[in-house]
């Protein structure tokens, strides 16, 4: 079994770290995760390990509008910050991966709602518009899953879904109004608006033996905002 993580920008965290840094050492201590939180926490431990100067904060409470969110990590530096949003979708896979000293079983679950996938995603894109609305802090949405679907462009024979505006295919651009269900009968609480325009770029991430052991990650930077940024989520 193999491991390995390429390129994925110039993109830093905290200001100083390069994304493409923390992936290549995380892939290889951690070739897959158990779930969403393992990855946070996964993530958060190799960023210490190549910047023990950077602090690392989970569940972080924002004010947005009206109400209190959560944000799953903050990454603070002497000149940046980042705040990070994490999702790790799964299709079923059991076995063992290796980080090359020792051996791990997992045995993950199957998550059947792809296109809920794709909206939480999105979400997290929209939040992070919110989020980000000092001059030194960017974001991240980051997404590690072994579920074909999400990368893979629909058959141009497919019928119309509801989330066709939501789709993550390689090569695709999130932007503008995406609407949720019908074109002429949108589902209004899941229309999200993005005030950024967004290249998708799947990268390898690791794998592992069997049906299910490609894992691939989707990296999503959201730059500093200005402070008038509304978004629906």
């Amino acid at each position: 079994m193999t491991s390995h993580a390429t390129d994925s920008g110039t993109q830093l965290i905290a200001g100083e770290v390069p994304l493409a840094a923390v992936m290549d050492r995380l892939c290889r201590d951690r070739p897959v995760f158990h779930s969403e939180a393992d990855l946070q926490h996964a993530f958060a431990r190799t960023l210490w390990e190549l910047a023990p100067h950077l602090h690392s904060r989970l569940e972080v409470r924002q004010r947005a509008s009206d109400r209190i969110e959560h944000l799953d990590l903050l990454c603070i530096g002497p000149t940046g910050r980042t705040a990070v949003e994490f999702k790790h979708c799964t299709r079923a896979w059991n076995g063992v991966a290796s980080d090359g000293t020792r051996e791990e079983e997992y045995a993950l679950k199957s998550h059947a709602a792809i296109d809920l996938a794709r909206l939480g995603f999105i979400t997290d894109i929209t939040r992070l518009e919110r989020f980000c609305r000092r001059p030194d802090q960017n974001g991240l949405v980051l997404l590690v899953t072994n579920v074909p679907a999400l990368w893979t462009a629909p058959s141009p024979t497919a019928k119309p879904s509801r989330d066709r505006m939501f789709r993550l295919h390689q090569g695709h651009t999130l932007t503008g109004t995406l609407l949720w269900g019908a074109p002429d009968r949108p589902h209004e609480k899941n229309t999200r608006t993005l005030h950024g325009s967004y290249a998708v770029r799947w990268q390898d991430y690791s794998r592992q033996e069997g049906a299910g052991g490609e894992f691939r990650y989707l990296a999503t930077f959201v730059d500093p905002q200005p402070s008038s940024t509304q978004n629906n989520a």
